[in-house]
């Protein structure tokens, strides 16, 4: 009996510890490290991935359009017929929201009045059909880790 429960007690930590690193794969800091298909930022929202694509060099706030694609782990497109969602974008005192509408196979589309600085943030929400909302939050301008500005 001791034998089985030490078996079964290294069996788990076996497993443990093979499991440790799919646990953090998908954190933030991992996936700024991905090129994002369209050029955005990607972040995990539930069990989808959300990638965030804003207007990279609108030096006054206009009117732009916001993008998101939701994909799942491995990167396979998520349908997002009868989904709905909103966006919050912050920069300084700035603050303004916007509505995102199922747009085409895997996305969402919206517009709102805003620059490309590089001190926003957003805040995503997304209901998709027959599931519960999910949000992620972006720092979609912020220079990524591996960018060499120093350089």
């Amino acid at each position: 009996m001791k034998a089985i429960k030490t078996l079964t007690l290294a069996s788990g930590l076996a497993l443990g510890l093979a499991l440790a690193p799919l646990a953090h794969a998908h954190d933030d800091a991992y996936l700024d490290t991905l090129t994002a298909p369209h050029g955005g930022q990607l972040r995990m929202a539930g069990s989808s991935h959300y990638e965030l694509v804003v207007v990279k060099d609108s030096k006054a706030a206009k009117d732009n359009t916001i993008v998101v694609y939701v994909t799942d782990h491995a990167g396979t497109k998520i349908p997002t017929a009868g989904a709905s969602g909103s966006v919050t974008l912050l920069s300084g005192k700035t603050k303004v929201s916007a509505a995102l509408a199922p747009d085409g196979d895997n996305k969402l589309t919206g517009h709102a009045v805003y620059a490309s600085q590089p001190d926003l943030k957003a805040v995503v929400k997304i209901k998709l059909a027959g599931q519960d909302e999910q949000q992620a939050r972006f720092t979609p301008l912020a220079p990524r880790a591996d960018d060499h500005h120093n350089h």
